[in-house]
């Protein structure tokens, strides 16, 4: 089921943008094949630890592992990571085709099967016709389709997304995630996440790791760990009354 896709393991994880205050810790696990989530107030480190498992931070101290292979000292270009952020995922003054085949050759010179692979990854985002454009003319929605179209042709094992449809509205943003979903457990990659809705983390996710001040306070199944009437006192100050968005 999980095929060649790591776990991926956060070994005693030490961290702090003055180096001599070291004042984030982590400690986690992300499954093989799985979507987890990471969850918590803002500024409580979600986005530096998914900065430091893509390379592009490292750690004082501790250990990422991909599977058994020690990553902690690879480069970020080196890791077999696709990354997924809010805004700035695309280059504007490239065509949507283009885009998408820079997953596949950074100089964009596409043999003629490759140039059919970025067409089936424009259909399976439903974008089929959209090659032309450029990103100016396309909605949020459609951008970040764009950037998941690229992390297939890029066929990496580990995605992560930093809050990735966070400026998307409701009822777009339950569109993409059931996008992501299904391209995930296509490929069974292990993917990572950074959300603030608790509703988005129950409905894509099988685990939940909870962030706050710089240190992982809990991991559990994302159904439990959100749900206010089960989680810790922690959790449930954090979601409120109602469970959270």
């Amino acid at each position: 089921m999980t095929g060649s896709s790591p776990q991926i393991v956060c070994d005693g994880l030490r961290f702090g943008y003055d180096p001599r205050n070291p004042d984030m810790h982590f400690d986690c696990v992300f499954p093989a094949g799985r979507i987890t989530t990471l969850i918590g107030p803002s500024g409580s480190g979600k986005s530096t630890l998914l900065n430091l498992v893509a390379g592009f931070e490292s750690p004082l101290e501790g250990r990422v592992l991909f599977g058994e292979t020690d990553m902690t000292a690879t480069p970020v270009s080196d890791r077999p990571v696709s990354m997924i952020f809010q805004e700035n995922n695309l280059f504007a003054h490239l065509s949507v085709f283009d885009n998408v085949a820079l997953g596949i050759s950074s100089g964009l010179r596409l043999a003629p099967s490759q140039r059919a692979t970025v067409e089936e990854a424009l259909q399976s985002v439903e974008l089929a016709g959209f090659g032309v454009r450029r990103p100016a003319e396309l909605s949020g929605g459609e951008r970040q389709r764009v950037a998941l179209a690229r992390v297939i042709v890029r066929s990496r094992p580990v995605l992560l997304l930093d809050e990735a449809f966070a400026s998307l509205g409701p009822a777009l943003r339950r569109d993409m995630l059931e996008l992501l979903i299904r391209i995930q457990r296509q490929r069974a990659m292990t993917t990572v996440m950074v959300t603030h809705f608790p509703s988005d983390a129950r409905f894509a996710a099988s685990q939940a790791v909870f962030v706050s001040g710089g240190q992982v306070l809990a991991t559990g199944s994302a159904e439990t760990l959100l749900d206010p009437e089960r989680t810790v006192p922690e959790i449930r100050a954090y979601l409120g009354g109602s469970g959270g968005a």
